[in-house]
């Protein structure tokens, strides 16, 4: 039995690892310097929507490794005179991420109230005191439980929600990463009573087998 595992796993290893290595994202990301192909999603987004504008106060939730705040640095550009970050990038993760030229980074979990308050605290050093975009690519550990990874998927979305109504500007704009399920058509609905305009989108550099889709809001009810 031992060894029927072990070569099953060393099939399916094999097979994500050739679907990886041929992946177009995946040798876009290594050729434009990107650490994750998950930047192409977040672009496919802001691209449709024109959500990330020079000198805007955003931050990135579940930011490791770094890709998402990677690109919204690139789209931000630097001030040709005084060489700084033309706006402000504020990134969280509870895994460590490597050093991003002009983003803060903050390790931690986004559910513990110390974590939440030293990210509110970088946000008033920084004078960013009212938020234009926040944007969470944050996922649990999934189970395969469906009830309890429902319960896990709302309770970081609805952290999200609840963390965006507090600190956008009224305009301001939030990107959540959902997946398909029970927690799907709630979630959606916390969306409507929280923004005026929602959108869904299944970007091209989401992998066709994944349920993951991303939910939109944008301006303040």
């Amino acid at each position: 039995m031992g060894i029927k595992v072990r070569t099953q796993s060393k099939k399916v290893d094999k097979a994500w690892l050739n679907q990886h290595v041929n992946d177009p994202y995946v040798r876009l990301a290594q050729k434009e310097g990107y650490r994750a192909r998950a930047a192409y999603k977040l672009k496919e987004i802001d691209e449709s929507l024109g959500l990330v504008q020079p000198g805007q106060a955003i931050v990135d939730l579940g930011s490791s490794p770094g890709a998402w705040s990677q690109y919204l640095r690139r789209r931000l550009g630097t001030d040709p005179v005084t060489g700084q970050v033309r706006g402000q990038i504020i990134a969280l993760d509870l895994l460590p991420m490597e050093p991003v030229d002009g983003v803060l980074f903050i390790q931690g979990d986004f559910r513990e109230a110390d974590v939440l308050a030293q990210l509110e605290g970088a946000l008033q050093g920084r004078g960013m005191s009212r938020l234009d975009l926040v944007v969470s690519d944050m996922a649990p550990n999934l189970s395969g439980i469906a009830s309890a990874d429902a319960a896990r998927i709302t309770d970081l979305v609805e952290l999200a929600v609840d963390f965006a109504a507090r600190h956008l500007r009224p305009q301001g704009a939030l990107v959540v990463k959902l997946f398909h399920g029970a927690a799907y058509g709630p979630l959606v609905d916390l969306f409507r009573q929280t923004f005026r305009t929602v959108r869904t989108i299944k970007p091209k550099a989401s992998r066709d087998k994944s349920s993951e889709t991303f939910l939109v809001g944008m301006g303040l009810k």
